[in-house]
């Protein structure tokens, strides 16, 4: 049956104990950032923590970092809306490019010692397609990180009842302060402390929730009584020309549109999650980073996805797809179940792992943010040839400039009912052609800085057209979910047909310029900087993206 919720209020009733939870939590955030603070002399310490950290630490900080909104109120949002389909975003949409990156990508990455994924376009393409792709990604960057503070400030607002715009403002200072007081190593080690927090509190909601609904068998014949009965089911109703699934998208675009295009384009060539693999101490280190982040990917969907189908069961018609006052959206589903179930203490402990999550997120859009702004804008074009210090104060700065226009890119993200499904769009604008340009310019030699830089305009345009035409015309997909996948795939294939074709007809780089950037031509050492325990079976990035390639068809299995 359909259990009714008793209202669309989700005001949270916090006791005493609670509250201490969340100050000592934003105690310790803050105290981090002033002890990272104390190793941070060089700019190479503030942006990319010294390339000293050891592949446990970058490998769950890869994985917080991308346990931001988008992870927690956009993937539970998606379990409510479209159900166990979301499991593509992780099974087909994650885990497979973290592999690839971890075991193709990586190794160009680190061994020509870049300090960010624009400045390799800057070696592998020069200087005009680099200057466009750091700014696209600045860009992105920003409105990413208003995705992040803008769900921080429900979950506040839904604590204490502050107005919106309060909730944004706090939620970015704190972030602001222990960024620029520590820069990557701060928001690392944060993240990696966050990745705990976050699980302890979405640990208890999901069991909790499962056992108000009668467990597993209660909640699918919650589910099977009503419209929602297709949610159980990952692939039914994508078969090509009759498309019932609650995403709009057969297969095809399912596996070419999320599956290969965002989910490659966003987990190796997106600098927000490179970032921490550019951390590492050494190339194995490195490798392993993203390998190690993919298993715990593996299970977040059960915490997440699973509170999602909840919602839907509990819920019900009360879940609206549009924002409006009196309305839950889909991006209330945690917040509301989290009033609903969990008591005075365990409701502290949720509310402080919600905090963390969007910290954790919108720290790595920051952090990110400035390394690219100072390293590839500001040395680069703006003020080359300045002392270390420069660079750093100039660091600092760009992290409090990026925060506060964050905050005004939270507001448009307030006004989206599926955060995800924002998001998402922004991947096929930004993301898609970049991958599409990184991929061909690394099998084949014969590509062009011309071709590199047209195709990728064209590729931001081709998605850009595409979403617009389905604004004005709805009925182009069937919904805003697929049109981000059939965008992405659209705009990949823009790339490769201009880039080829425009690298025709232009004189590409002879091989001594190409020499680790481009597959098969010079030879990249995956051991010279080989130290004691690399070798040991267990850390095999091999063996690592064997066994988590597997886990995602043996995971699918229960859900066909």
């Amino acid at each position: 049956m359909l259990i009714a919720a008793a209202d669309n209020s989700i005001r949270l009733n916090l006791s005493w104990i609670d509250y201490v939870m969340i100050v000592v939590y934003f105690a310790v955030v803050i105290g981090i950032g002033f002890i990272a603070r104390t190793r941070v002399r060089t700019s190479m310490d503030f942006f990319l923590s010294g390339r000293s950290l050891p592949a446990w630490i970058t490998g769950l900080a890869f994985v917080s970092a991308n346990l931001g909104a988008t992870e927690i109120l956009g993937m539970a949002a998606n379990g409510a809306q479209i159900g166990m389909s979301t499991l593509h975003y992780y099974l087909i949409g994650a885990v497979p490019a973290m592999v690839f990156l971890g075991l193709v990508m990586m190794p160009f990455y680190y061994a020509s010692k870049v300090r960010s994924v624009p400045e390799f376009m800057l070696r592998r393409f020069g200087k005009a397609p680099h200057i466009v792709n750091a700014i696209a990604f600045a860009v992105s960057n920003i409105l990413i990180a208003g995705i992040n503070l803008y769900a921080m400030a429900i979950v506040i607002e839904a604590m204490l009842g502050w107005p919106e715009w309060v909730a944004i403002v706090v939620s970015a200072g704190f972030v602001l302060v222990y960024i620029t007081l520590g820069g990557l190593s701060s928001a690392i080690y944060n993240e990696v402390m966050q990745f705990f927090v976050i699980i302890a509190g979405l640990i208890p909601l999901t069991i909790v929730g499962l056992n108000r609904v009668g467990g597993w068998g209660g909640l699918v014949d919650s589910l099977e009584h009503t419209e929602s009965a297709q949610k159980l089911s990952t692939w039914a109703g994508t078969a090509i020309g009759h498309v019932t699934n609650p995403i709009g998208a057969d297969w095809l675009a399912i596996v070419l549109g999320l599956g290969f295009v965002l989910s490659f384009g966003y987990w190796t060539t997106n600098f927000t999650e490179v970032q921490r693999a550019f951390s590492a101490k050494n190339m194995s280190a490195a490798r392993r980073t993203p390998l190690i982040g993919a298993f715990p990917k593996l299970f977040i969907p059960f915490i997440v996805v699973i509170p999602g189908l909840i919602g839907a069961a509990v819920l019900g018609n009360q879940l609206s797809g549009t924002a409006g006052a009196g309305k839950l959206t889909y991006n209330d589903v945690i917040p509301k179940l989290i009033q609903m179930y969990l008591p005075t203490g365990v409701l502290g402990v949720a509310v402080t792992g919600l905090v963390a999550s969007f910290m954790a997120g919108m720290a790595a859009n920051v952090s990110s943010f400035n390394t690219v702004f100072t390293y590839d804008i500001w040395q680069r074009y703006i003020k080359p040839r300045m002392s270390d210090e420069h660079y750093l104060r100039v660091g600092r700065w760009v992290t409090i400039i990026g925060v506060l226009v964050g905050i005004a890119t939270a507001f448009i993200a307030a006004g989206a009912a599926n955060i995800m499904t924002y998001l998402q769009t922004l991947f096929s604008f930004f993301n898609a052609p970049l991958f599409g340009v990184f991929i061909l310019g690394l099998i084949w030699k014969r590509m062009t800085s011309a071709g590199a830089l047209w195709s990728y305009l064209a590729g931001i345009a081709a998605p850009t057209v595409v979403w617009i035409s389905y604004l004005v015309n709805p009925s182009l997909f069937n919904t805003g979910t697929a049109e981000t996948m059939y965008g992405a795939i659209i705009s990949f294939a823009t790339v490769l047909v201009v880039g080829v074709v425009i690298s025709l007809f232009t004189r590409p780089k002879p091989d001594s310029e190409l020499a680790g950037l481009v597959y098969g031509v010079g030879k990249i050492d995956l051991k010279s900087d080989a130290v004691v325990g690399d070798q040991a079976w267990y850390r095999s990035p091999a063996l690592l993206g064997t066994i988590a390639l597997i886990l995602c068809v043996v995971l699918y299995l229960p859900f066909l």
